[in-house]
């Protein structure tokens, strides 16, 4: 595991998206596709408009990117609470990405059915890999979740599939969200994390032995150890 600090949260998207870029280019030097697994949350959001600046944008060969994304809200693609609607809008929309090699999560079907596909997809994709996803982007909420994986909730996502639809009843909605077990066999984790709401459990999470029912981002450990902290000054602040 490694932590890299950064002052604020829009020194920590620049860091992140050279750091990114840096990443993506080396990959496709080995490889003919690069597999990315975007999150939503703002920091995320922040991040994805950044990587449509020209000084990253011309840099990645976009054409050899596939993009998926780690969880998504029930909601309409026009809803501006869509993760697949905010990527989009901050950057997808702005590179040129061939349409078929992004993979929304269905909001338009039943929950059960759509995360029934995404699993059909993800299968498809990386059954027979090594890896899953070439970089797997991730944030944390203030009590610890991660993808759409809140406390107490982890027991919901079923082993078997790649992805499941359950209800969350302190959100009184119904999520859709990647199992651990898919994104933990990802080449690499990055967790983007800020502010000084979160300090106090990323101080549990990054320095005592957090319980996973309690704080879902602990169930996030790569099988091949690449696993990236990257917080801004306030988040680490006791």
């Amino acid at each position: 595991m490694q932590v890299h600090v950064s002052k604020n949260p829009n020194e920590l998207s620049y860091e992140v998206a050279e750091w990114m870029t840096t990443l993506i280019e080396a990959t496709l030097h080995q490889q003919d596709r690069f597999c990315l697994l975007l999150s939503g949350g703002n920091t995320p959001k922040n991040l994805y408009k950044v990587l449509a600046e020209d000084s990253f944008r011309k840099r990645i060969d976009w054409t050899r990117l596939h993009i998926f994304f780690g969880d998504e809200r029930t909601v309409p693609f026009r809803d501006e609470r869509n993760n697949g609607k905010m990527a989009f809008d901050a950057l997808i929309s702005k590179v040129p990405i061939p349409k078929a090699q992004v993979h929304y999560i269905k909001t338009s079907v039943n929950p059960q059915l759509a995360a029934d596909d995404y699993s059909k997809l993800l299968r498809q994709y990386f059954d027979h890999t090594r890896y899953t996803f070439d970089l797997a982007l991730l944030g944390m909420g203030d009590d610890g979740h991660t993808l759409s994986i809140f406390p107490g909730c982890e027991p919901l996502i079923e082993k078997e599939n790649w992805a499941a639809a359950f209800y969350v009843p302190s959100l009184r909605t119904c999520r859709i969200s990647l199992s651990p077990q898919v994104v933990n066999r990802s080449a690499c984790i990055a967790f983007l994390v800020t502010g000084h709401a979160k300090a106090p459990i990323l101080k549990e999470i990054l320095h005592n032995n957090a319980d996973p029912h309690s704080y879902p981002a602990q169930l996030i450990h790569p099988s091949n150890g690449g696993l990236h902290w990257f917080v801004d000054e306030a988040a680490v602040r006791s």
